[in-house]
């Protein structure tokens, strides 16, 4: 027994000293890793793609909870939900022009409570928003969003500016938290309403990724020639891993300050 404890003791022990990011990518490994074991419950994975938008949708309500009972903005960023209904409304238009499905009502539903975030954040709690604290400049990843998309889009039959903005949307979504994690960054303390959404959107970020890490794999790689040919199905699954990873630092520390039953969120230097 003592033989055996010793591996997971040593294990234990050197996961504990590494920095929170190395953490918080061991986390998103081992989580990924249990979803694999998943495939054999879950038949339908394409239900892992739904179930992250209506996680999200999920945080967009939370979101609306705070302005609507608390009347206040404060720690919410508004270029991440104006970045965010950029996305949706490209998404939408593709959606419309190559594929309608279920996931259009669902992005339907999204953008409309985005907008309306907007509005409230714009005019009726505008004193209550901290724009000396959201000063992410959203030119930083909406051009270098453009950029990729004219460089590696889809390799399908529609027309090039349908699959341009199929790409912009994909690269766009990756990274539209930014501005977000900045004002958390700045303030160093989240407020309970405002790290619900933001870990909303990290649990829907990692069941999209899972989605479609399990549809290679039930494909057998098959996917990534369906999605198109040159860099563009590399591109799709590292956009996916990038928005998990992104939020994966400041998941670790919601997770590990709602066990310890703190309500308000403090992050320490250099987390996000």
């Amino acid at each position: 027994m003592k033989a055996a404890k010793k591996p997971i003791h040593a294990v234990t022990t050197w996961v504990r000293r590494q920095p929170p990011k190395v953490k918080a990518f061991l986390g998103v490994v081992s989580a990924m890793a249990a979803l694999i074991l998943l495939r054999m419950i879950v038949h339908d994975h394409d239900n892992f793609f739904v179930a992250a938008e209506a996680v999200h949708a999920l945080g967009i309500s939370v979101l609306i909870y705070k302005l609507t009972k608390e009347k206040t903005c404060a720690g919410l960023s508004l270029k991440t939900q104006e970045l965010t209904a950029l996305f949706l409304a490209v998404r939408l238009y593709c959606s419309f022009v190559m594929e309608f499905d279920i996931h259009t009502l669902l992005d339907s539903a999204t953008l409309v409570t985005t907008l309306w975030v907007i509005y409230m954040i714009r005019f009726k709690l505008k004193t209550t928003y901290m724009e000396d604290k959201d000063n992410f400049p959203i030119h930083y990843v909406v051009i270098p969003c453009a950029v990729l998309s004219v460089l590696f889009h889809p390799s399908t039959h529609h027309h090039i500016i349908n699959k341009v903005s199929w790409a912009f949307c994909v690269y766009l979504e990756s990274v539209s938290v930014l501005p977000q994690l900045r004002v958390m960054q700045n303030t160093k303390i989240v407020e309970p309403f405002t790290a619900h959404y933001v870990f909303a959107l990290g649990v829907a970020r990692f069941l999209s990724c899972a989605h479609w890490v399990l549809q290679v794999l039930d494909t057998r790689g098959r996917l990534l020639t369906a999605l198109g040919y040159g860099l563009w199905p590399i591109m799709v699954l590292l956009s996916e891993v990038i928005q998990t990873f992104i939020l994966a630092d400041f998941c670790y520390y919601y997770v590990k300050s709602l066990m310890g039953g703190q309500l308000v969120l403090r992050l320490p230097s250099g987390v996000v």
